[in-house]
């Protein structure tokens, strides 16, 4: 599929705020209502778009305690394997495969240490596991939940 400025424009509007109306895109970007609409469901047809959601902010639901975790993990461990022990936690808001010595990164969110710790603890248990390397996060300096620049 064929992504034009337009649709990156689009696409930008719509991460920046997932709620915004095809008139108020349509504006911005020089269209109208009904042409934003046909190119947002293109766009979602062809899978670029899969969803849209709300962004919690983990301050106001109290899990303000995040850290980042290397895993390492014995011999054939797949990817998929992986995915599906990370989604078994409701504290992993993100699982990567990486480069380097670590099989993958897991990133975790709590309420507090205690709770963080427990959260590490469930996650260093899974079979496949070997050993792990955690680094806490003690502030966010900056966070993007878009694709590339947002064109203005």
């Amino acid at each position: 599929m064929q992504i034009d400025a337009v649709d990156q424009r689009i696409i930008a509007l719509l991460v920046a705020d997932a709620r915004a109306s095809y008139a108020d895109i349509g504006i911005r970007v020089s269209l109208s209502a009904p042409a934003v609409k046909r190119r947002v469901d293109r766009l979602r047809s062809a899978g670029v778009i899969r969803g849209f959601t709300a962004v919690v902010d983990p301050a106001a639901v109290g899990w303000t305690t995040e850290a980042f975790v290397e895993l390492f993990c014995a011999g054939r461990t797949t990817p998929a394997q992986i995915g599906a022990a990370a989604r078994r936690h409701p504290e992993v808001v993100g699982a990567y495969t990486v480069s380097g010595e670590a099989d993958a990164l897991v990133h975790l969110r709590a309420a507090d240490i205690a709770h963080l710790e427990e959260a590490l603890e469930r996650l260093r248990a899974e079979s496949f596991v070997t050993s792990s390397r955690s680094t806490i996060v003690l502030s966010r300096l900056v966070e993007s939940p878009g694709v590339g620049p947002s064109g203005g």
